[in-house]
């Protein structure tokens, strides 16, 4: 592990498995324990959405991970292969790859590695839009995943825009109000011509994330959801009439196991980059990250309510 430190932030270069990632790694401050038993902590792993780099739009990560760690759950910002400062070849249609768990193996590799290099006592994993399709799937074959924060997942299979567009295009229109509402009619076209009646999963659902996530849902993994205001596109945020709703699907039958924690903001966009959305995932996720794996910050908060 290659490493450079300024203060409470180390860049890193992680690769155990051979497999070289870029990282920023958002270290707790010296007199925070952290959570976890005795002074093993939990971190956060936060995952690339499509091309965009580890700082996410707007520096979001940054601020996300920088507000973490201050809480007592060491942070890390990676970039995948291929994207941000990491090398490696990008697939020409990255969506379908992502979607296919292109990147599982090394996103579960990446939270052993995290979890073992600084002796965590597990890891929650965030991923935003396409970055929660990895985030999915890499639970499901990492036993050091202790939970997942995803922000606006979708579960279609079908790339919404074209493949012979490059990674950079389709990201601009999952990011722009005029890629919103050119996805939107376009996801609407398609699923209106599939059959949706008793609950049936739509032509276009991506099966595999799907089990993935019942899976997931149903073992009592603590999960946390955000969904943005915008119109859905890709089965998530507000619906539109003949949407199929993924989430309401699965949660329909997770089971009394479930820990799933599903919150709307009205008034921010897709990125969640924005004042409100970074303020309301900051308050929501520190508090159910206190919740589930409880941190000295935490304890003595209480102590001086008390």
């Amino acid at each position: 592990m290659i490493c450079d430190k300024l203060e409470t932030r180390q860049l890193i270069t992680l690769g155990a498995d051979g497999i070289l990632v870029r990282a920023t790694y958002h270290d707790v401050p010296r007199n925070t324990t952290g959570s976890g038993s005795a002074d093993r902590k939990i971190g956060v792993l936060f995952l690339n959405p499509l091309s965009t780099p580890r700082t996410l739009i707007g520096d979001s990560a940054v601020y996300w991970a920088s507000s973490f760690a201050a809480q007592g759950y060491p942070s890390l910002r990676i970039d995948l292969p291929g994207l941000g400062d990491s090398y490696g070849e990008v697939a020409k249609d990255l969506v379908t790859f992502i979607n296919n768990a292109g990147f599982a193996a090394i996103a579960a590799a990446k939270v052993k590695e995290f979890s073992e290099r600084f002796g965590l006592a597990g890891v929650v994993v965030y991923g935003h839009c396409a970055g929660a399709t990895t985030a999915i799937y890499a639970a499901s074959a990492c036993e050091e995943c202790k939970g997942l924060i995803i922000t606006d997942p979708y579960f279609n299979v079908a790339n919404m825009l074209t493949p012979k567009l490059s990674p950079g295009m389709v990201d601009w229109a999952r990011r722009t109000k005029v890629g919103e509402v050119l996805r939107a009619a376009y996801a609407r076209l398609r699923e209106a011509r599939k059959n949706r009646s008793n609950g049936t999963l739509p032509g276009n659902a991506n099966v595999n994330l799907v089990t993935h996530w019942k899976q997931l849902v149903s073992s009592g993994l603590p999960i946390l959801v955000f969904k943005s205001g915008e119109p859905a596109t890709l089965g998530s945020s507000k619906l539109r009439a003949g949407t199929f709703d993924y989430l309401e699907h699965i949660t329909s039958f997770a089971g009394q196991k479930s820990q799933l924690s599903l919150h709307t903001i009205e008034g921010t966009n897709h990125s969640f980059a924005d004042r409100l959305g970074r303020a309301t995932i900051r308050e929501h996720a520190e508090a159910w990250l206190h919740k589930h794996f409880p941190s000295e910050v935490a304890e003595k908060r209480s102590l001086i309510v008390q």
